[in-house]
């Protein structure tokens, strides 16, 4: 798949850490951040990206290059900001794909398509995890659910004894309704490449479907026979 350009609007810890994914993806990435609290923080960790500015003002979005964007991700600590900006991004600037995350739940309704997204993401526990690695909230945890209720995101612990631990991911019998995104190794990301070796205590982020998601826990979590 070639590169996408990806706008992202709000550049705090769930901006940064998104951005990092994509960049080593390698997607273009641009961060869009009017708080100058985050600015050094930004230049510091992810040179060359950040553009300062208001991301509700359709004038700094122009100069962080929405025009040319594929995807818009609103990701600001603000619900409403973030519809501004997918409402913005889908109707005024015409991006095709837009993904706003919400902060309090209650107003996860109205993220819909007739406000601008695309895709929502709520935020009750999905970025708390991301952030605080510490957590512990059980075995599995379905940490993105896209809007057809179909396919998730979800993050599996690989344990010692499983099918998984200390083999290559192309050796792994995975269903093909899944496909691993990330793994989070001692608070580093490692691109999940076909001759990746998982190792006990990995955290490996897969995009499935819904009937296979307890498939896919089985190889990664449960003690081989």
């Amino acid at each position: 798949m070639m590169g996408l350009t990806v706008l992202i609007a709000g550049g705090g810890k769930v901006g940064t850490y998104l951005a990092k994914i994509l960049r080593a993806n390698g997607h273009t990435v641009t961060i869009l951040e009017g708080m100058a609290d985050e600015w050094d923080r930004l230049e510091a960790e992810m040179p060359g990206i950040l553009v300062k500015g208001e991301p509700t003002d359709p004038h700094a979005l122009i100069t962080a290059g929405i025009k040319n964007a594929h995807v818009v991700a609103a990701v600001t600590r603000y619900d409403e900001m973030n519809l501004v900006i997918t409402s913005l991004a889908k109707f005024e600037f015409r991006v095709k794909r837009t993904i706003a995350r919400v902060n309090i739940p209650r107003n996860a309704w109205l993220f819909t398509r007739e406000m601008g997204v695309d895709v929502m993401v709520n935020q009750a526990d999905l970025m708390a995890h991301l952030i605080a690695r510490e957590m512990t909230v059980g075995d599995m945890m379905t940490m993105l659910k896209l809007r057809t209720g179909e396919y998730s995101l979800v993050e599996h612990i690989v344990t010692t004894g499983s099918a998984a631990s200390g083999k290559a991911i192309k050796d792994l019998h995975l269903p093909e309704e899944c496909v691993l995104s990330a793994i989070i190794r001692n608070n580093k990301l490692v691109i999940p490449r076909g001759n990746i070796v998982l190792l006990p205590g990995d955290e490996v982020l897969t995009v499935a479907h819904e009937t296979v998601i307890e498939q896919v826990r089985k190889v990664l979590e449960e003690p081989s026979l």
